[in-house]
């Protein structure tokens, strides 16, 4: 798309899953033009196995081409060659050793493109002992700790209900990819730049790492309940829960006035911060005696505005029909050839010179744009006829 702040940018896109086509997402939704290369097949399924037509893969890989070529023969490695010659970045996650047997790895794209900015997910990274092990998600939310602080105490470990591991990876991944493009503006030549999804998952512990690492704290389930910062939580109204986040003393302190319970501020058992931790449980327990008297909409009207950090939550469909939420405008319409009128969820980022299209560009069906692609490198009808008969695309 022109106008937007990567449309001088030419992506190969090599990834599947999820991962990957999260960091392209992050590309292409911002002008860069990209080629989804995928193997040669029916086109009813991703590698996944979910829909082609279906939400997720739709979400994932608005905003591309798409070219099939059959990277395991030798006639469509040298197109894909072809292509990486002319290309600014690449962008994979197969098992950390796929790319070396198919020949497309980093080092034999730079012989030929010295300027290509190559990015890589992998499970575990790509060296060490668990470097050529497969990788999911859940996998890497186990791992790497999280299942462990997630979920109520004494129920066991409880995965976090988005693939987080994945779309944090993808994130950073993108975000290595434009730290390397800059850095190539006064160097001239490209560079490797990869994460795995344990190395995204570690990162997100953030604190929770942080607190293991210089005061070898392990932190356990907290369920609801913010791990350090108190009172944070879920408490009961009249017709469902709300979030409330009034921790530190003058937040504390302006809470109880609003809550009409001054006497929690000198209670012997919450009077300090300390005290508050180490009697949580208390604590919830008289607030939550105030909270369930009234509704929902009571309580969050009343505590913003005393300043107070409150709010609904939310199941999806609700989610979309907050007011804010559709001022913001993050879903995005896309005019599907065949699916009709759709929505998919837009960008949280807002660049003042560069405002996001009125309308994303779909999906594209499997090898809509072989032809066209193949055609920019010199290929005529009669070649790309034998391309498809030897089946290289």
């Amino acid at each position: 798309m022109t106008g937007l702040p990567l449309s001088h940018i030419s992506v190969l896109d090599l990834t599947a899953h999820r991962a990957g086509p999260t960091a392209v997402r992050q590309l292409a939704d911002w002008g860069a033009r990209v080629i989804k290369i995928e193997p040669p097949g029916d086109g009813k399924a991703d590698t996944m196995g979910g829909a082609r037509h279906g939400f997720d893969f739709q979400n994932l890989h608005r905003n591309k081409r798409s070219m099939t070529l059959n990277l395991k023969t030798d006639e469509g490695r040298a197109i894909f060659m072809t292509l990486a010659a002319q290309a600014d970045v690449i962008v994979e996650n197969y098992r950390s050793d796929v790319k070396y047997q198919l020949g497309v790895d980093y080092d034999a794209v730079a012989k030929i493109n010295p300027r290509i900015v190559y990015g890589s997910i992998a499970g575990f990274g790509q060296t060490g002992p668990d470097a050529a092990r497969p990788g999911v998600d859940q996998i890497a939310q186990g791992m790497g700790g999280l299942m462990s602080i997630t979920g109520e105490p004494g129920r066991g470990p409880m995965r976090v209900g988005i693939p987080i591991a994945d779309l944090t990876s993808g994130l950073l991944l993108a975000q290595a990819i434009l730290i390397a493009l800059l850095q190539r503006e006064s160097t001239g030549t490209g560079q490797w730049v990869h994460t795995s999804l344990i190395e995204a998952q570690i990162f997100m512990l953030d604190f929770q790492a942080a607190r293991w690492l210089m005061k070898g704290e392990v932190a356990k389930q907290a369920g609801n309940d913010h791990p350090t910062s108190i009172p944070t939580g879920v408490f009961p109204t009249t017709d469902g829960h709300i979030n409330i986040a009034a921790a530190g003393d003058t937040m504390w302190k302006r809470f109880a006035e609003a809550l009409g319970a001054r006497e929690l501020i000198d209670h012997p058992e919450h009077a300090t911060p300390g005290l508050r931790s180490q009697n949580r449980k208390a604590l919830n327990e008289r607030i939550a005696a105030v909270t369930r008297t009234n509704s929902n909409d009571h309580w969050i009207a009343l505590l913003n505005k005393a300043g107070v950090p409150c709010g609904p939550i939310n199941s999806i469909d609700q989610t979309f029909a907050e007011p804010q939420v559709q001022h913001l405008g993050i879903a995005r319409p896309v005019h599907h050839p065949k699916l009709g009128e759709i929505k998919v969820v837009g960008q949280p980022i807002n660049l003042s010179a560069a405002p996001q299209p009125a309308a994303l560009q779909p999906t594209p069906d499997l090898g809509q744009h072989t032809d066209d692609v193949l055609r920019s490198i010199g290929y005529d009808e009669a070649a790309i006829d034998g391309l498809r008969q030897r089946r290289v695309v």
